[in-house]
């Protein structure tokens, strides 16, 4: 207790709770600025602009733990919902809900399905559930080359002085005897590892290991067989009588 200016007494205020109160108001502030539409609901004309600048732009949906983010069936929290396939891709069409700036992504899938979702949700889903590049860009890439570098090989072949039955086999991935290296690497590709072995009468002998286990041996710069992978199994032993 303390005295006042009256002759009175009044009871002495604790300031060990207001101490924090500025603390509280600075996080309750920050929250809201960060969030304002998600905490109120309501989205200025300026925001509204900077959402619309999404339309046109093409996303890619990603699964996270086995699980894609949720669209809905209608522009309204309370409408059915569903989960796209992982890497399905999808266009933002439209920023539907302006007037009562209550608004929505719609969206339309790859598969020619549409759907909705809110901004805020969209904006916490980006770059975790949601992709702005193709997650499969870079196999799309290696598959499309792969597929040109096929082409080319089977004009090639074609293209050889050879017969019909020799052509079906090359494109087949299958070479005969008397080939050179040139030939066996336009018809099976680059060997992983050559190795120079060591010959008799003067004959030069490589050995041209592929990844499927398979061997090319050459001698004197001319395919003699291929070798095919060896089994590394143990044989079964044969049962005593």
């Amino acid at each position: 207790m303390e005295s006042n200016n009256t002759g009175g007494f009044r009871r002495k205020e604790n300031w060990s709770a207001p101490r924090s109160w500025p603390d509280s108001v600075l996080l309750v502030f920050l929250i809201v600025t960060a969030f304002p539409a998600h905490a109120s609901n309501h989205y200025t004309d300026h925001q509204l602009d900077a959402l619309a600048t999404r339309v046109g732009r093409i996303y890619w949906v990603v699964a996270v733990k086995n699980q894609t983010p949720a669209f809905l069936s209608s522009p309204a929290a309370n409408a059915a919902s569903f989960r796209p396939q992982a890497n399905e891709s999808f266009e933002i069409t439209e920023l539907v809900g302006r007037k009562d700036k209550r608004p929505y992504y719609k969206v339309k899938f790859d598969s020619g399905k549409e759907g909705f979702i809110q901004p805020e949700i969209f904006l916490e889903e980006l770059n975790l559930g949601i992709a702005s590049v193709d997650p499969q860009a870079i196999e799309k890439k290696k598959a499309a080359a792969a597929a040109e570098e096929e082409k080319k090989r089977i004009e090639w072949i074609q293209a050889q002085p050879w017969s019909r039955t020799v052509k079906e086999a090359a494109i087949k991935r299958q070479v005969i005897g008397g080939m050179n290296g040139a030939e066996v690497k336009k018809i099976l590709g680059n060997p992983i590892r050559v190795s120079k072995v060591k010959a008799q009468l003067n004959v030069a002998e490589e050995h041209w290991l592929y990844a499927d286990g398979s061997t090319a041996v050459f001698l004197n710069g001319l395919l003699n067989r291929i070798e095919p992978k060896r089994s590394t199994e143990p044989q079964p032993r044969a049962e005593e009588k």
